[in-house]
């Protein structure tokens, strides 16, 4: 038996606010469907962050319910849990759960057991940091219920543990119930896969399928996990997708013309233009040179930015703490609002919203806190 951990999509991030960009999601979204189908999986989990606003566009949610169609019609079952892009506390209904109503997939956040043939598979939504104690009950049942399942036991959820990431971890590995085969793990964006000798399976993270505004400008692997449960012990092998090529350098400016004839090279053969980042660091650099060179770069990418710094300096320090541009900014709107909810409604619903320039949206939901907000406080 074989299935599909596919995690992160953010179907509907319009990344500099590129047409290009957004296609480049959904692109490599129907790469992870299309390869699913052709190696013939028995089921696909989905670990959340389906999409990238609680609020998606037609496109995103159309592109969603095509993939999820056409599983359906290769007699593939799908399961899902929600990541914290998903779930807004302005909708009734989160709507990845759609889908779920409408028997295209199947839900399963809630904690409860499901079962696919001889298949045990359990998830839980993304937990905040202020629940996570009421969890450990529940991970303990979870974890019973596991041991007495002869089969695979397939554990989802959306969390980030410090063993993959000590500056985005929620939790440790010994926090997580311990009798499943395979935890199949979503909301780290890099590819995670370990086993713990107080486990029974590894810990897996695919990572996003694309690169997001969080991750910055680098030059990466993206892909997913395709998962044998034939035998014992379960074996994920990871597939890498075709993705936009990424390229983020550092140059001394009296190097810059060598720096860029070596990206020239690096990059002619590329079917999609590239995204490039330059790094120009020195004393005396002259912007009308650097423009020049930046120049020559513009008409083989898709987009081009550069930095200067007058200072020649070891910035190694600086990239040894990865860059979680959405994480801090929810620590500086938590200790500017005094509030943890009115944070996450201004950085994780509003601000994808203004930043897709889904103006219209916005001000819906606008709108419709403001209404929540006066009928809470005329309780």
């Amino acid at each position: 038996m074989l299935f599909s951990h596919i995690s992160d999509t953010h179907l509907g991030l319009v990344q500099y606010n590129s047409e290009e960009r957004e296609n480049d999601i959904y692109d490599v979204f129907n790469q992870t469907i299309d390869i699913s189908i052709k190696d013939h999986v028995d089921f696909v989990i989905f670990a959340g962050d389906i999409f990238h606003t609680p609020n998606p566009s037609g496109t995103a949610i159309m592109h969603m319910a095509h993939a999820l169609k056409k599983l359906k019609k290769n007699n593939i079952d799908s399961f899902f849990v929600l990541g914290e892009h998903d779930i807004s506390r302005i909708r009734s209904y989160p709507v990845p759960y759609v889908f779920h109503k409408l028997e295209f997939s199947q839900y399963i956040g809630e904690g409860k057991p499901t079962y696919y043939k001889d298949v045990l598979i359990i998830g839980f939504d993304k937990i905040r940091k202020s629940e996570m104690q009421d969890f450990e009950t529940r991970f303990q049942e979870v974890d019973a219920i596991a041991k007495e399942h002869k089969g695979h036991k397939i554990l989802v959820m959306h969390q980030g543990i410090t063993e993959a990431n000590k500056f985005a971890g929620e939790l440790s590995a010994n926090d997580l119930p311990k009798n499943f085969t395979y935890y199949a793990m979503g909301h780290l964006h890099d590819k995670f896969l370990k086993s713990f000798s107080n486990m029974k399976g590894s810990i897996a993270y695919p990572g996003s399928i694309e690169l997001t505004t969080s991750e910055g400008i680098k030059n990466t692997k993206k892909g997913f996990f395709q998962v044998d449960i034939s035998g014992i012990e379960a074996k994920p092998e990871w597939i890498e997708l075709n993705i936009r090529p990424q390229v983020s350098t550092s140059t001394n400016f009296e190097d810059l013309t060598k720096t860029v004839d070596d990206i020239l090279e690096q990059i002619h053969e590329s079917i999609k233009k590239p995204i490039i980042e330059l790094k120009i660091q020195g004393k005396d650099i002259q912007t009308d040179l650097v423009q020049a060179q930046i120049s020559r770069l513009m008409p083989y990418a898709l987009r081009c930015s550069w930095k200067i710094s007058n200072q020649l300096s070891d910035s190694s320090v600086l990239m040894e703490k990865p860059i979680r541009m959405d994480d801090e900014m929810l620590k500086l709107a938590i200790s500017t609002l005094k509030s943890e909810q009115l944070a996450n409604f201004a950085i994780k619903e509003l601000l994808p919203l203004l930043t897709s320039n889904n103006l219209e949206q916005a001000s819906q939901l606008i709108v419709e806190n403001y209404k929540q907000f006066r009928q809470e406080k005329s309780k």
